[in-house]
């Protein structure tokens, strides 16, 4: 079981609210803090353990900042991704550009920045050579086919278009090496918001035989594998989270029984770990604005998918709360619903809480990860503030809401008559 508490008092998110008008996410940054500690304990027998977070589950600076001030880094997939590293302070090796069709100039600012370049086929290799060159550690993503299942998110890797197959990469590593590359990684990313511990000690195992293999057959001693993200959360209270703890505890037996007898200690590990680090502890604020009966009850909020399109996009569960009536009895059924020209913006199906009156303030959880990342401007819905719950249980804007100007800035432009 999780518990859903939310780590502002209601006093207090009237003061907020005041200053800051709904909707709003809202992040924790003593928990980020501390979640962070927790993964760099749990890795600490790893050598040169380090968690490259995945940029796109909440890129913004000030989170990025967070991140980086505890040790972590940044992966990056995209030109913006690799600037707001840059912007954070995260530095040369710290940052992996994790390639997905990548254009030149992406490659080319990763060389800027002294960053890991993760090529996703064997055909970037002369694509990288040609347009920007080789950087000073080259990696290459793995996709081992029907060797793993997948899940209903990140697909069968038999269907997904990254990586490189098995034959692929032996080559790939060969023809890299020939070309003088001198310092190599091992990357794969197969599974995502996954909740069994197993499944990621079996991804480290599929990894340390793949590094064994690639050093028996090409002399090649990978200086890193990174096991990729993909640990889920506990988006229902009825959930575990992962108990990082067991998870270390596997994969550390895993490299004691493969990478070591292969003459590969040294060999340091990585994780990608996005969702999980800032997921559970950044929440969208809302406040309901109307209540609509028809054949079902409808409440509507200040808030709609544009703001977290995780329901709509995929059903997803996010847990609700109404501040003040967090023990009142759970004895109606909504809809919880959102202002787009959309069927599906929808928060919550059928979903049992308490009666809701209008002004009534609204908590969407574990809107940390994939949540105003995933915003948009669709109906020419603006997308809304992001906020830091500091330690010292001060506030601090961190990314103002979107303004009309803003959504019509890109219709001024030289012989534009708007």
């Amino acid at each position: 079981m999780t518990e859903k508490i939310f780590p502002v008092a209601p006093d207090k998110l009237e003061e907020i609210i005041k200053e800051y008008p709904t909707p709003f996410h809202i992040y924790d940054e003593a928990a980020i803090r501390q979640n962070l500690r927790r993964l760099f304990k749990a890795f600490a027998w790893a050598p040169g353990f380090r968690e490259y977070f995945a940029v796109k589950a909440a890129p913004n600076p000030y989170l990025l900042e967070i991140i980086r001030e505890e040790g972590g880094g940044c992966d990056c997939s995209s030109l913006p991704e690799l600037n707001l590293a840059h912007m954070a302070g995260v530095k040369g090796e710290n940052i992996m550009l994790t390639s997905n069709d990548t254009p030149a100039d992406e490659f080319q600012r990763a060389l800027q920045l002294g960053a890991i370049i993760n090529l996703d086929d064997i055909s970037h290799i002369d694509f990288l050579e040609k347009n920007a060159g080789f950087p000073a550690c080259l990696s290459f993503r793995y996709n081992p086919g029907a060797a793993v299942k997948g899940n209903d998110i990140i697909g069968n890797p038999l269907e997904a278009k990254y990586g490189l197959t098995h034959d692929q990469i032996i080559h790939a590593y060969r023809i890299a090496r020939d070309k003088g590359v001198k310092r190599f990684g091992l990357h794969t990313m197969v599974i995502s918001n996954e909740l069994q511990e197993q499944s990621f000690i079996n991804t480290a195992r599929l990894m340390f035989k793949l590094a064994a293999e690639i050093k028996e057959k090409l002399d090649i001693k990978l200086e890193f594998v990174n096991l990729g993200g993909g640990i889920g959360i506990p988006y229902r209270p009825e959930q575990d989270a992962v108990n990082m703890e067991n998870v270390s505890a596997g994969i550390k037996a895993a490299y004691e029984e493969i990478i070591i007898p292969a003459g590969l200690q040294g060999l340091s590990l990585a994780m990608e770990l996005g969702r999980c680090i800032t997921g559970p502890y950044g929440y969208l604020v809302a406040t309901a604005i109307h209540e609509k009966q028809t054949y079902k009850n409808y409440i509507g909020l200040d808030a709609c998918m544009a703001n977290l399109m995780r329901p709509a996009m995929y059903g997803a569960y996010h847990h609700i709360t109404v501040v003040g009536k967090e023990n009142a009895p759970h004895d109606h059924t909504y809809d919880v619903t959102g202002s787009l020209c959309e069927n599906n913006d929808k928060f919550a199906i059928d979903r049992q809480l308490p009666k809701i009156d209008r002004g009534d303030r609204l908590i969407i959880f574990d809107a940390g990860a994939h949540g105003h990342a995933m915003g948009f401007n669709y109906n020419g819905k603006l997308r809304s503030a992001e906020l830091l719950l500091r330690e010292d249980g001060s506030v601090k804007l961190i990314r103002r809401a979107e303004t009309q100007a803003d959504y019509f800035a890109t219709l001024h432009f030289e012989g534009s008559k708007f």
